[in-house]
């Protein structure tokens, strides 16, 4: 009778040590921002208006140095979900899903799948909508872009009875309606109805914004929160003796239907450009407070840790651009703000980071944070300890890379004052040219010094970080798009 009274113990005891492991590992909850630069109060813009972000950053750690493995939306996903960098993957372009060349490769959804996770995808998480599309628990696929003024919507129609294509309408509408009645309002409604099924459950949930990326289609109100007089017109210059093939200039704005074809845009219309990006980041801005709020009202926020974090930058007009698509600081540079759940004991607040940080690290971090058994090998590393310390050494430089066609690549490296960029024979490795800009003070460049005595030593030291990561002995990069 002792014998069994001493196993019922112990079977009570393990039950309690499990039930006690399990309430430990937190929830997570990541806001992926589409376009999304660090233009936020709390980066210290002058003109965006985003108070719930910045509670949030009060709320935990910004990376003031974060970056992108390529400043384009389908690599730079693939490379967040599943922890390997575009030449890792060989995907370079956002024609090419993941699973069309890598059956194999295990994301994070899986992970946390076998893990016991709920895994929860709303809205633009993966840039291919079909890819993991039935691994997560609960799946709310992107929407496509629309339009709510009565004009907009017969324009749409008129263009689709035409045959036109892309199918675009204008590139901004201020419509005065409710959130709803936008995309992104309606994916943050599925998320917090999700959140209350899934109380009483483990869970990851990426809740994928789609702005601030085109059209800047946005309720009135966000609109009238500026005065567009108040915006400047950047310059848009170019750097001087930049590689003729470093910029892209225009993306996709120019397929938009008021939008002109060619030259430079006006004033008038930059303006109405630049005021339609901050009116949607003050929109995304709302959905993120009313998916925290519920977290509080549900008793969530405790244990759940939340990532904010935006798939690359975008130019609103600086260099005289509209687009991503580059090696250029202002693209690869990222906003990353990481708050841990408030029953852990080390939470860190209101800090920020100078650490060299990167968004393939996202995956070893939630590895080492969510103590996730069978975990593949990944180019990143936990930054967990730089959340705990944010004043923390780290690593000497972060990676990106660019593509220009199947014969060219860029590579670029930042110490965290300089950047430093070869663009390369794929192939052979050869340097076609090579790149220096100084960022101490600013997201800009106007002057590449490559090659120029005065920066010489400096140049050498980058050129050694960048072939860490970009050996020149290393075989072709490789290829996998179609």
């Amino acid at each position: 009778m002792n014998i069994i009274k001493i196993i019922l113990v112990l079977l009570l005891n393990l039950h309690l040590s499990f039930m006690l492991y399990a309430q430990s590992k937190p929830n997570v909850l990541v806001f992926y921002v589409d376009d999304l630069r660090a233009e936020l109060g709390c980066y210290g813009s002058d003109t965006a208006l985003t108070p719930n972000i910045d509670k949030l950053a009060k709320d935990g750690v910004m990376f003031n140095k974060a970056y992108v493995q390529q400043a384009i939306c389908a690599p730079s996903r693939m490379s967040t979900l599943t922890g390997l960098r575009p030449e890792t993957l060989g995907i370079y372009s956002i024609f090419t899903p993941l699973r069309k060349v890598h059956k194999e490769v295990v994301s994070l959804p899986q992970l946390f799948n076998k893990n016991g996770y709920k895994t929860i995808s709303i809205g633009k998480v993966y840039h291919h909508g079909r890819d993991d599309q039935n691994v997560w628990s609960t799946y709310f696929p992107k929407e496509k872009n629309t339009y709510v003024k009565p004009e907009n919507i017969a324009l749409i129609k008129r263009l689709k009875e035409q045959g036109v294509k892309p199918l675009k309408g204008p590139a901004f509408e201020n419509a005065d309606v409710l959130d709803e009645a936008y995309k992104d309002g309606r994916a943050t409604n599925h998320a917090i109805k999700t959140l209350h099924r899934v109380k009483d459950d483990k869970f990851i949930m990426f809740l994928g914004l789609s702005k601030p990326h085109l059209p800047f289609n946005s309720p009135k109100k966000y609109w009238n929160l500026y005065n567009k007089n108040n915006f400047k017109i950047p310059s848009r210059k170019t750097p001087e003796d930049m590689y003729r093939l470093a910029l892209a200039k225009w993306g996709e704005l120019k397929m938009y239907s008021n939008i002109p074809n060619e030259g430079h845009l006006n004033d008038e219309l930059t303006r109405d450009l630049i005021h339609g990006y901050h009116a949607s980041i003050s929109y995304i801005d709302a959905q993120i407070g009313k998916v925290v709020q519920t977290l509080e009202d549900l008793d969530l926020r405790k244990n759940t840790m939340i990532i904010f974090m935006s798939d690359h930058g975008y130019k609103i007009g600086e260099y005289g651009a509209w687009c991503k698509q580059s090696n250029l600081e202002i693209d690869v540079r990222v906003p990353l703000i990481i708050s841990r759940e408030t029953n852990y004991k080390k939470r860190v607040t209101n800090k920020t980071s100078e650490a060299l940080v990167e968004n393939v690290d996202i995956f070893s971090t939630l590895v080492d944070i969510c103590d996730l058994k069978a975990a593949p090998i990944s180019d990143g590393k936990s930054i967990s300890c730089v959340i705990d310390k944010p004043n923390k050494k780290w690593d000497k430089a972060a990676y990106s890379v660019y593509a220009r066609g199947k014969n060219i690549m860029g590579v670029t490296t930042t110490d965290g004052k300089w950047r430093y960029t070869e663009w390369r024979n794929s192939t052979s490795h050869e340097i076609i040219e090579a790149e220096l800009y100084e960022h101490k003070n600013s997201l800009l460049a106007f002057k590449n010094m490559a090659g120029q005595s005065k920066y010489k030593k400096v140049e050498q030291r980058m050129r050694k970080l960048l072939e860490m990561q970009f050996p020149r002995d290393r075989g072709a990069f490789l290829q996998n798009d179609n």
